[in-house]
């Protein structure tokens, strides 16, 4: 390796060139819920977006101007700004206008989260947004301003130092608890360096990684309208190694996803589902997809029972080519089940039993049937998702 990756403090706040910061608009009843990321020079930007179809104004916005650089990024929680319409994308386009009478903005855009089928304060968010100081550089706030039901802010950043000495900087952001869904999905996530990456190579390097990240989470099987995958390039380090970017790229994205699968409302464990031998790795990923959505395995994992038949019943109903001839289950090390052969014994019940109680562990699945593999994450299903969902609104 040609390169080696130094932790990050303050994560997008020190990455060169870069500002951030949040506030208190009153939109939350306590905390912080306005945030920005400012850059001192134009930045390449390059997105992904949920496959709900019915995306949220804040993406419709940005679709419609087609934004490609810019300089300004303005985020707010408690409002998702979706199902709100026309009327949704003009709130923006007036907040947004209001901002650059202001500062020293060029096609500034927004990103929402919150409540679904509520218009924007408008003039709520823009009187605080004004007060901001685009200097500063805090992001521990702006992390906590996009925040909703999430319990802890998430946050990640490397200096990236080649082997001439050369460096360059990359960092992330994300908010996401709920209505998260192997979809392209999180909710929403920040990424900026100030690597000198070509603009053409940030579409195609967010969408490789997303498959394996974002991609492959879920908490409650839920796409959100406003899912969003940011991506900001200032390139003021003039410096670019395309091995070292994708690395740290990946290994920010994957930090980030499974930060929000351990974050899953009411989540008290986070299990990868590890798929093997299937007859293509679209297979294995629908089989393992399929298993972090199941509301039977997802409680199994709550109480800690090692109920392998829920799973084997989860990968054939999934619709993929299986047979209970060639699978094998194991939770980490213990096999239950080989290929026709129960192994389930009270030894190996209590075995899995202990595995199942820590807060993170793999279920290995082997289909047996092709080469193909896939690894997804998800999280257990108990009585605290229940209550935050029941409230939600209040």
């Amino acid at each position: 390796m040609h390169f080696e990756l130094f932790p990050l403090k303050n994560s997008i706040a020190n990455v060169d060139g870069f500002f951030c910061d949040g506030t208190s608009a009153g939109l939350k009843k306590d905390g912080l819920d306005v945030g920005f990321v400012y850059s001192d020079t134009l930045f390449d930007v390059a997105a992904l977006f949920t496959q709900n179809r019915f995306q949220a104004a804040p993406i419709k916005h940005f679709q419609r101007h087609n934004i490609t650089k810019s300089n300004f990024l303005l985020a707010n929680s408690k409002n998702a700004n979706a199902m709100t319409g026309e009327r949704g994308i003009q709130d923006i386009e007036w907040i947004l206008e209001r901002l650059t009478q202001k500062f020293d903005i060029r096609n500034p855009f927004m990103s929402s989260t919150g409540v679904i089928g509520v218009p924007l304060p408008k003039e709520t968010i823009a009187d605080a947004a004004l007060s901001f100081d685009l200097m500063a550089k805090r992001a521990d706030r702006f992390a906590q301003a996009i925040m909703t039901t999430d319990t802890f802010p998430k946050s990640i950043g490397f200096e990236v130092r080649l082997e001439d000495g050369s460096s360059f900087r990359i960092a992330g952001v994300a908010k996401g608890a709920g209505m998260i869904n192997p979809n392209m999905a999180t909710m929403l996530c920040f990424i900026a360096t100030d690597a000198a990456i070509p603009s053409e190579s940030m579409h195609p390097l967010l969408a490789k990684y997303v498959r394996t990240t974002f991609n492959a989470i879920s908490v409650d099987g839920d796409t959100s309208t406003n899912d969003s995958l940011f991506l900001m390039a200032n390139k003021k380090s003039g410096i670019y190694d395309e091995e070292a970017f994708a690395f740290a790229l990946h290994k920010i994205m994957h930090h980030l996803a499974l930060c929000i699968v351990k974050d899953g409302e009411g989540a008290t464990k986070v299990a990868a589902f590890h798929v093997t031998g299937a007859a293509s790795d679209k297979e294995a990923a629908i089989a393992a997809k399929a298993l972090t959505n199941s509301l039977l395995v997802k409680t199994a994992l709550f109480g800690e029972d090692p109920n392998w038949g829920r799973i084997a019943s989860t990968i054939g109903a999934s619709g993929v080519t299986c047979d209970e001839r060639t699978l094998r289950i194991a939770f980490e090390e213990v096999v239950v089940y080989d290929r026709g052969e129960i192994l389930f014994d009270a030894k190996r019940e209590a075995a899995a039993h202990e595995v199942m109680k820590k807060d993170q562990f793999t279920i290995h699945c082997d289909l047996g049937i092709g080469d193909g593999s896939f690894t997804a994450y998800g999280c257990d299903l108990g009585y605290e998702y229940v209550k935050i969902n029941a409230e939600y609104r209040t």
